[in-house]
């Protein structure tokens, strides 16, 4: 049974991802990094937000038996787990105070959270239109 996520659920997604994002490119793009380097965080968020919606929508087709292969299952695994590994070497190895650094951390796990709740919330209004038509 699929139920409709509610109007606060899916605001709270969006704050977290709105809030989360909006203040990882506020610090990004406002630092003094070198353009190599803000490339390198800008391509680190992007590959995490889609690495994520990728392992919560394997997941969950998964979970509804929707056939995933085990290869593409286990690279979405792989990718998520990289993108916070090479967040975590580049932020260790950076040049910028420690209130920086964890900055930059918690605005990234705070969007990964968020799309990942996003990503839940559409898939369950998608399917609660189907059982109510």
């Amino acid at each position: 049974m699929t139920q409709r996520p509610s109007f606060a659920f899916i605001a709270a997604s969006w704050l977290a991802f709105g809030t989360g994002i909006i203040g990882y490119f506020a610090g990004l793009f406002s630092s003094k990094l070198y353009l190599s380097e803000k490339g390198y965080y800008f391509t680190i968020i992007m590959f995490g937000l889609f690495s994520v919606i990728s392992v919560q929508k394997s997941v969950r087709d998964r979970l509804e038996g929707i056939p995933v292969t085990d290869l593409y299952y286990g690279i979405s695994w792989f990718c998520t787990i990289l993108s916070i590994a090479l967040l975590t070497i580049g932020l260790w190895n950076a040049e910028m105070w420690g209130s920086e650094k964890g900055f930059y951390a918690f605005s990234y796990i705070l969007s990964l959270f968020g799309v990942i709740a996003i990503q839940k919330n559409t898939r369950d209004a998608v399917a609660a239109d189907r059982l109510e038509k």
